[in-house]
């Protein structure tokens, strides 16, 4: 049972790699990964989520996360067109969660901690603006309502692993000469890697 729910997962993951390939194309001029990534991505949410319908939600924000992950790895950016839609789309797949579980309560905390996060990053782009652009914010309230939805404990843990995680590569980095003090690393692809990473311990 659970090799049916990783290979649905791939069969998924392929397919929203396929499809999101030509936006991803426009702004990387290359997507040729993207379905392979999207496949072990959502091969593994689905084997995480196996047999609950908040596998749906899960594997919409990793589909859309593989991509984003791609976009600001090349160009430094985050795109509306892929985050705003994330929200209504995670949010519906939550509820659907909650009025088949009647886990109200984790809707209820998972609206929360999207504010929450959201709020965090606006205020650190607010202080720092060099260091957290605006696609970071956006992207946080997303996170944050998935992780809220697994509980308090898995949105800190997944929060603070994304500054650790970037700590750790510019730290590499600079010892490798790779950048200097002044360079920019697009944190997006920290953000999700940390939330991805939590959400796999939880």
């Amino acid at each position: 049972m659970m090799v049916l729910w990783a290979a649905g997962g791939a069969l998924g993951g392929l397919a929203s790699g396929v499809a999101l390939r030509g936006l991803v194309s426009r702004f990387t001029h290359t997507g040729i990964a993207l379905p392979l990534v999207s496949a072990a991505v959502l091969a593994v949410l689905a084997l995480k989520f196996s047999g609950s319908v908040e596998v749906l939600a899960f594997a919409c924000l990793g589909a859309v996360g593989v991509a984003l992950a791609f976009i600001d790895t090349a160009v430094q950016r985050l795109p509306d067109v892929l985050t705003l839609p994330a929200y209504p789309l995670v949010l519906l797949l939550l509820t659907v969660a909650a009025l088949t579980g009647g886990t109200f309560g984790a809707l209820g905390r998972a609206v929360l901690g999207g504010l929450t996060l959201a709020f965090v990053y606006r205020v650190l782009e607010f202080v720092n603006p060099a260091g957290m652009g605006f696609g970071d914010v956006k992207l946080s309230g997303v996170i944050g309502m998935a992780l809220g939805w697994l509980g308090w404990p898995v949105l800190l843990f997944g929060a603070a692993l994304a500054f650790v995680l970037s700590a750790v590569v510019s730290l590499v980095l600079l010892l490798l000469r790779r950048i200097t003090l002044k360079s920019a690393l697009p944190f997006g692809p920290f953000m999700l890697l940390g939330a991805f990473t939590a959400v796999l311990l939880s």
